[in-house]
């Protein structure tokens, strides 16, 4: 709710702030006006963006910090970081002061968001309920995306600025407070025995990964583009009031709450079809995009929406548990760095958002930057093809390797490994030379040393 609370409440108290400013200085002339109009709206984007800017630059490390040290503790970490950014909010009276707890909140949610989905990803070792519990976080996430605008403009209007973060701030305080009591981060656990996860960097050019860190970015820029920019489009096209923007989203969270049921309802039934429920979330989105600009009142408005969200539902919880699949069969079974790649796919979209699709309508237009972002999702559809045999994939052994190069523990594990050293070489036990496979195996019969002795 936090990045989005700030949506109604953030650009109306600037504007107040510089109009109190102008107040005190001598106007200036029209030229003036439009060029401090034109910062103004710099301004808010970048203070927008700084948010995901610092998460996308802070999470490549929150992904190998939550590997090493665990889930919980990070998750702790973000709440109370958050907590912090929630207050600053409330306080700040400038620009400087809101950029400040804008980028703390990014880098809060670098390690609440990565480590709370890792560790979903980790309790949840089947498949079935994997991607039951992942579709409820998402249902939770898109429901305080899509309440936060109204939430905040509601009480922003009403109870003044500091009411909605302060609210946000005791619901923060409270999870932090659940963290503690129930998770217990900081009790005796044995931290030693927890199995090193694959580099972050081997992950990023593992060519499935990639491919869902592709499909999660470019399902998610039609959102994030169309947030800063849509309106300003409905009060240019449709004059549309106040309560009418600031409802704009509200309606799209119960598809997208179908959305999140029917693929996870699909996952539990046919497993093998996880790419075909993102391709055609892809799909989805792309039609959507398009059709907004066609679009005359906000009635018909509400339709490519409520397609958006569906779509980016059945794309994100298609993909979230695939991720956590191919680090569990192509890789070691650590979580914090594969979904730390899947929060820099996130925060690409919302990094480049506020920034650049102020720009691209002000050049081309809004309907070029719908049939742009449209077709962008429906070309890359294709390329989950790629996915189409994630599922027949065995587990690998690199955990059980990763064990054994570690050293031996006991007499028992010493001849058990020394054995095995043998074997990769070509020897027996005995010393003797003996043919194998690649496997490991023996290829064939040889008598030992002491056996032609005997």
């Amino acid at each position: 709710m936090l990045y989005m609370v700030i949506v109604p409440i953030v650009p109306d108290y600037l504007a107040r702030l510089e109009s109190e400013s102008e107040q005190a200085h001598v106007k200036g002339n029209f030229s003036t006006n439009i060029t401090q109009n034109e910062n103004f709206d710099l301004q808010i984007g970048v203070l927008f963006a700084s948010k995901a800017i610092l998460q996308l630059i802070v999470n490549p490390l929150t992904g190998t910090f939550i590997d090493r040290i665990g889930y919980d503790i990070p998750l702790l970490i973000g709440l109370s970081i958050m907590f912090v950014s929630t207050c600053i909010f409330a306080f700040a009276e400038n620009y400087a002061t809101l950029f400040v707890a804008r980028s703390l909140q990014g880098l809060g949610s670098a390690f609440a968001d990565t480590s709370g989905i890792a560790m979903i990803a980790d309790k949840f070792t089947e498949e079935a309920e994997r991607s039951r519990a992942l579709g409820i976080a998402l249902a939770f996430i898109s429901f305080g995306s899509l309440a936060a605008p109204p939430f905040g403009g509601v009480l922003y209007e009403f109870a003044g600025k500091r009411v909605p973060f302060f609210v946000l701030a005791c619901i923060c305080l409270a999870d932090g407070i659940l963290c503690m009591t129930v998770l217990k981060p900081f009790s005796s656990r044995t931290r030693e025995n927890m199995p090193v996860g694959t580099p972050i960097y081997k992950l990023m050019i593992d060519p499935y990964i990639a491919v869902v860190a592709g499909a999660l970015t470019t399902c998610n820029i039609p959102l994030a583009f169309l947030e800063p920019t849509i309106a300003n489009w409905m009060e240019e096209t449709m004059d549309s009031s106040q309560w009418e923007i600031g409802l704009t989203w509200l309606p799209a969270f119960f598809p997208h709450i179908l959305g999140v049921y029917i693929t996870v309802k699909l996952a539990a039934q046919y497993p093998h079809l996880q790419w075909f429920y993102g391709a055609l979330g892809m799909v989805i989105i792309g039609a959507s995009s398009c059709i907004v600009p066609a679009c005359k009142n906000f009635e018909q408005l509400i339709i490519p929406l409520c397609g958006i969200c569906f779509g980016i539902a059945l794309v994100d919880t298609a993909l979230l548990p695939t991720l956590a699949f191919l680090v569990d069969v192509r890789h070691v079974s650590v979580y914090g760095s594969v979904y730390a790649i899947a929060d820099i796919s996130y925060c690409v979209a919302y990094a480049l958002g506020p920034i650049v699709a102020g720009k691209i309508v002000h050049d081309l237009g809004f309907v070029q930057l719908n049939l742009g972002m449209g077709l962008a999702n429906v070309l890359y559809a294709p390329a989950l093809l790629f996915l189409r045999n994630v599922c027949l994939m065995k587990p690998s052994h690199s955990e059980r390797n990763m064990l054994l190069e570690e050293g031996a523990t006991g007499l028992y594990d010493t001849i058990r490994m020394e054995e095995r050293q043998r074997k990769k070489h070509g020897y027996s036990s005995s010393g003797n030379c003996v043919p194998i496979d690649e496997n490991g195996t023996f290829a064939g019969q040889s008598k030992s040393l002491s056996e032609e002795e005997t």
